[in-house]
């Protein structure tokens, strides 16, 4: 038998259940296998829903009771149906009701106000407007008064009651998904200042400077200042302002940890509920430290005390079980039952605060955002797949990725030099362990300016690249959004020239701290921004770069060291004058996006554009489009090894299938049992990568020597005989949106079992893994779905479900067993050789595995 060189650019196909040759090819490849503990997050540094005005005002507040004006209701065929909606305070402007339908299925209903002072800032180029297709739908008669009924697809029905406002999602005549049925809309808007009084002076003779007069040379990520006498400024545990009498909480200006946001424009904050009658189990809200499964936040009973907050912010040491905001932020919520599955996508990019409720009726949430509009669509399922096929085709689908960024990853803050390189290289050779990508963290840079190299640590970067290209390998350079000012630097310079810098709110550059030490930040809002990063990859500009090197970029959220909540300033401004606010959440993904387009760009026109490969640790809805993301800085804890397949399937419920955790954890040491787990479970997850701070022991696979080495070997020779397989998903997820990594209930929708399972997941619809994530644990239950035979993916033996099995997994081993073929085929598999192996797989990649006889094709 033989190892198969196929063409990684073309999709490949697998029809498990309906061919049994493909089954058996799919088995074999399996087959071929032979704590410190860290400080806590300083909770000081972020708000809460207590701190926000926004959130205070709101999330328990009885609210006016919109209405809508009967008269106002117009058809507009394919554009959909417009309405006015009234506050029942006389006061308030009016609101504009806009209903438009998909030919998805998708219903999107939106409230703008209606003659707005300063219209609202929206983000044109998230949801795919110019590739979706509008429908026109009918009214339906003898509905009566009070309410009005949009029949727009077969049994899908968009029915609007008129006092109290309420639209409700009807799917074959069931209410599927209601919208104000707690009477919880809002939308504040905005209005002048007159009349307000001045905050009073400071008290004479008392400095306001709390440095005291001293020179600040830099801050720590701790966002402290370190000033020139070599002391440091002092911890000052500072919450929020006092919540005010009245109904100006917050209005006008905030101050928390320091730190004052202006907010010249007032109150403009919006809020709805979002009900789901019937359903027990709601998911998605990613990124959070939590169970997949959404915790209640209030009621007697409730998991949490706050609600879920989305705000992309670099979390130092992040906490588990949590609601707090971490990197990134996708504000959709899936119901699941056992009769439906269906979705609601909160279109808003400013801080949103999310609570979730469930009784014996039902589970509801609760978004309220700081400003923007009211933008929501209903996606009606009816089943898992459709729910993610609709969300894609608004969103965009997981751009198919190059395959070597399927293989294994090593990673370490910092390899410190060339020659370093080289070691590590050549110690993977050495003991002939497969893994495709070698990286380079902050210190390879010219003093933190990227785009540049440490000439006497990295003096002849292209040799070092061209001597991982020989062997198939790449490297991956990290490339922050931060820029040093510094004139000499040729970035900084020509970013200042162009004026392409996010500006303070007095119109200036704005200035932050973070690695390089004072930088400022490019508008990525700004097409020609985006443009001109993109071209700075091109390999007459990134002196040192090849085509064979790819792009990290981190610190995205944004992070700045001595900004608010180790962010910028919500009244900073783009180059248009938008604030900061409404679009903070876009900011790492348009980072990503134009580094994505200057790697196409830098390859050539047309058939000689090569893929992308960008990594990103703040996302948003769509980030799929331009890459991969990573839970960010985890720590090397079991309790970090088992929160990350929950963090992972809660990411790709929001679309973006290729992501992972940092394998070993990367605070801390990690000992050799949790090494080992981790990197089982680490080969079972779309995007597979070790990484490490640089205070942490090296821990290359081959510094645990042996057994450990042997054992870590055998599981990453495990993930390149998938590897066709791998690709395979990816190639269905570039297509329809389906996640490689899915949840049990994804295939199983009527198994209740399922419904909360988040220890345990589906390698597309043919694997089933369940890792072992806590210490000295050698059995492990693994529940196997279906009704149809599982095989363990080493010996092969039978086991029929749906039911609970409990397997010997002993350190080399873990629980995951194939789907889809009979027993005959099974036992049709034979091992008869451990030698590895090394073929060109596409692209140059290597697929370094695995035992003979080997059966790998792509069709």
């Amino acid at each position: 038998a033989r190892l198969a060189v196929f063409d990684a650019s073309a999709p490949v196909r697998l029809h498990c259940c309906s061919h049994g040759a493909m089954a058996r090819l799919l088995a074999a490849a399996i087959a071929l296998l032979a704590t410190a503990q860290v400080a806590a997050v300083d909770r000081s540094k972020f708000r809460t829903c207590k701190d926000t005005g926004f959130c205070r005002r709101h999330r328990d507040a009885a609210e006016p009771k919109f209405s809508v004006l009967p008269t106002s209701v117009q058809a507009h065929g394919v554009e959909g149906v417009t309405a006015i909606l009234q506050s029942d305070n006389m006061n308030a402007p009016p609101m504009k009701l806009t209903a438009k339908f998909y030919d998805s299925g998708v219903a999107r209903v939106q409230v703008r106000e209606a003659n707005p002072a300063h219209p609202r800032w929206e983000a044109s180029d998230i949801v795919l407007d110019d590739q979706l297709t509008l429908v026109e739908p009918k009214q339906v008669e003898g509905v009566g008064e009070g309410a009005v009924h949009y029949e727009y697809a077969d049994g899908r029905v968009l029915a609007i009651t008129f006092s109290p406002f309420t639209a409700t999602l009807l799917v074959d005549g069931k209410a599927e998904v209601v919208l104000n049925a707690e009477n919880k809309f809002y939308f504040e808007y905005h209005r002048t200042r007159e009349g307000k009084p001045e905050l009073a002076a400071a008290e004479e003779g008392k400095s306001d400077d709390p440095h005291q007069g001293k020179k600040i040379v830099g801050y720590w990520e701790d966002g402290l200042a370190i000033y020139e006498d070599g002391s440091r400024e002092e911890k000052k545990v500072t919450g929020a302002e006092e919540p005010k009498d009245g109904d100006e909480d917050g209005f006008w200006e905030e101050s928390f940890g320091g730190h004052k946001d202006s907010k010249p424009l007032g109150p403009a904050s919006v809020g709805l509920d979002i009900s789901f009658p019937g359903s027990q189990h709601l998911y998605g809200l990613p990124e959070h430290a939590s169970s997949m499964k959404l915790q209640t936040t209030k009621g007697g009973k409730s998991h949490y005390n706050e609600p879920y907050r989305l705000y992309t912010l670099d979390v130092f040491e992040y906490e588990l079980d949590e609601p707090m905001a971490l990197y990134g932020g996708i504000p959709i919520v899936w119901s699941h039952t056992p009769a439906s599955t269906v979705g609601a996508f909160w279109f808003n990019p400013t801080e949103t605060f999310v609570d979730i409720e469930a009784d014996a009726t039902g589970s509801k949430s609760h978004f309220v955002s700081e400003s923007g509009i009211v933008d929501v669509m209903l996606m009606p399922g009816p089943k898992p797949a459709d729910v993610m096929r609709q969300f894609t085709q608004l969103v965009g689908t997981q751009e198919l990725p190059p395959m070597f960024s399927l293989g294994y990853h090593q990673c370490r803050w910092n390899y410190k030099d060339q020659k370093d390189v080289a070691q590590v290289h050549g110690m993977f050779e050495e003991l002939n362990f497969p893994y495709d990508v070698l990286w380079l963290d902050i210190e390879h840079t010219d003093g933190k300016r990227y785009f540049t190299w440490d000439k006497h640590m990295f003096p002849d970067p292209i040799a070092m690249q061209e001597a991982l290209s020989k062997h198939g390998r790449r490297m991956v350079t990290i490339v922050d959004p931060h820029l040093k000012r510094d004139n000499n630097y040729y970035i900084h310079k020509e970013a200042t020239e162009k004026g392409l810098y996010v500006k303070n709110k007095e119109g200036g550059d704005y200035d932050g701290w973070c690695w390089p030490g004072s930088s400022s930040y490019l508008d990525f809002t700004a097409p020609h921004v985006r443009q001109w990063w993109a071209e700075q990859f091109a390999l007459d500009k990134y002196i040192g770069s090849t085509l064979d090197l790819f792009t990290w970029n981190d610190m995205n959220e944004p992070s700045v060291f001595n900004g608010p909540e180790v962010s910028m300033p919500k009244d900073a401004k783009n180059l248009d004058g938008v604030e900061h606010r409404e679009w903070h959440n876009l900011y790492g993904m348009y980072q990503q996006r134009a580094t994505a387009e200057g790697q196409v760009m830098r390859s050539g026109e047309g058939t000689a554009a090569h893929r992308p490969f960008v990594l990103s640790r703040s996302f948003y809805a769509g980030s799929q489009r331009w890459g991969a993301m990573w839970t960010g800085d985890n720590a090397a804890e079991w309790s970090h090894l088992e929160i990350a397949s929950p963090m992972l399937l809660s990411i790709g419920l929001g679309g973006l299938t290729f992501a992972g955790a940092d394998v070993g954890g990367f605070f801390g040491n990690t000992e050799s049992e949790l090494m080992v787990r981790w990197m089982q479970a680490g080969s079972y997850t779309p995007f597979f990568r070790g990484h490490a701070h640089h205070d942490s022991k090296r821990r290359e696979p081959w510094t645990f020597g042996e057994p450990t080495t042997t054992q870590i070997r055998n599981v990453v020779m495990a993930r390149y005989a998938l590897l066709p397989y791998w690709y395979t998903l990816f190639h269905h997820a570039s297509v329809s949106g389906m996640p490689t990594m899915r949840p049990l209930f994804f295939e199983y929708p009527t198994d209740e079992a399922t419904f909360a399972m988040d220890d345990q997941w589906m390698v597309g619809s043919d694997i089933v893994v369940k890792p072992v994530t806590s210490h000295g644990v050698t059995k492990t239950d693994i529940y196997l779905p279906g009704d149809q035979p599982w095989y363990d993916v080493e010996t092969y033996e039978p086991f029929s479900g749906p039911r609970k099995v409990t397997l010997p997994t002993p350190l080399d081993k873990v629980a995951a067993h194939l789907g889809c073929m009979t027993a005959a085929e099974a036992q049709e598999l034979a091992v008869t050789d451990t030698t590895l192996k090394r073929v060109t797989l596409g692209e140059g990649v290597h697929l370094e595995a695995v035992q003979e006889p080997v059966l790998l094709v792509a069709l």
